[in-house]
C-alpha cells in the first residue's frame, strides 16, 4: 500500500503547492529531496536559516512515510528534533536523505540527514516522530 514518486509528487503539488521541495526519490525505506536556496532562504551571516533546514527535513519524513503507507494526508509530525552541524551554502541546494528508522501502527521515527549540494559534509541531523491516524473501519 506504499505510494510512488510520482503520486507523492502529484499529491503535494495539490496539498502543499507553497513548498519548494522537490522529490528526487522514494522507495519503502526512505526519501530524497532537494530545496533550491535563494535569498529568501537565507539568514544574515550569509547562511540558509534554521527554519528552511527544519521544514526540508520535516517534508522529507512525510514524504517518506507516504511512501511507505500510500497517501495518508493526517499523517502529521508529534516530535522533531535538530542538531545544526556547519554551515550549509548560499548558494547550493540542500539535500535531505531520509531513512525511515521505525514504522510502527501509529507512531514512524525518521532520521534525515542534510547536505549541502556537491559536498558529503552534512550539514543538519534530524530525528521525527510522526503519528499515523488510525483507520477507520467502513461498514
Amino acid at each position: 500500500m506504499s505510494a510512488t514518486k510520482e503520486e507523492i509528487s502529484a499529491f503535494m503539488a495539490l496539498e502543499f503547492p507553497q513548498t519548494k521541495c522537490v522529490v528526487e526519490a522514494v522507495n519503502e525505506n526512505g526519501a530524497t529531496l532537494s530545496h533550491e536556496i535563494g535569498i529568501n532562504e537565507l539568514r544574515p551571516g550569509g547562511t540558509v536559516s534554521g527554519p528552511v533546514m527544519m521544514a526540508v527535513a520535516d517534508v522529507a519524513i512525510y514524504v517518506a512515510i507516504l511512501g511507505r503507507i500510500g497517501i495518508v494526508p493526517l499523517t502529521v509530525t508529534t516530535s522533531l528534533t535538530i542538531n545544526f552541524l556547519r554551515k550549509p551554502s548560499a548558494s547550493a541546494r540542500i539535500i535531505a536523505e531520509c531513512t525511515l528508522m521505525k514504522v510502527g501502527r501509529t507512531l514512524i521515527i525518521g532520521e534525515v540527514s542534510l547536505y549541502s549540494e556537491g559536498s558529503d559534509d552534512i550539514v543538519a541531523h534530524v530525528v521525527g516522530t510522526y503519528s499515523v491516524p488510525p483507520k477507520r473501519i467502513e461498514g
